[in-house]
């Protein structure tokens, strides 16, 4: 079973840049699509940006143009590119399957944007 570990998030102003890391394990990640969710205080958790095993990627319409996400099956990563970021994509972020298994949530990477 893949387990996920998320890293990178930090404090940063406004038009700063991030770049958040999910670690995964098991042997049949190569084999998923991926997505990188995020929670709001007081929201639900929300798709962001998901890849297909195919590299096909799709975003959220509040990230496009702003957002990347990647994959590096060899290190059995995914990677969420953040510019431009806005006090609104002030969330924690958490890596799972898409669509998610609820048994898969990590701990997630707390990402707060300020003005």
């Amino acid at each position: 079973q893949v387990q996920f570990v998320e890293s990178g998030g930090g404090s940063v102003q406004a038009g700063g840049s991030l770049r958040l890391s999910c670690a995964a394990s098991g042997s049949t990640f190569r084999f998923r699509a991926i997505g990188w969710y995020r929670q709001a205080p007081g929201k639900l958790r929300d798709l962001v940006a998901g890849i297909n095993v195919d590299d096909t990627t799709n975003y959220a319409d509040s990230v496009k143009g702003r957002f990347t996400i990647s994959r590096d099956n060899a290190k059995n990563a995914v990677y969420l590119q953040m510019n431009n970021l806005k006090p609104e994509d002030t969330a924690v972020y958490y890596c799972n399957k898409l669509p998610p298994d609820p048994l898969r949530w990590g701990q997630g990477t707390q990402v707060t944007v300020s003005s």
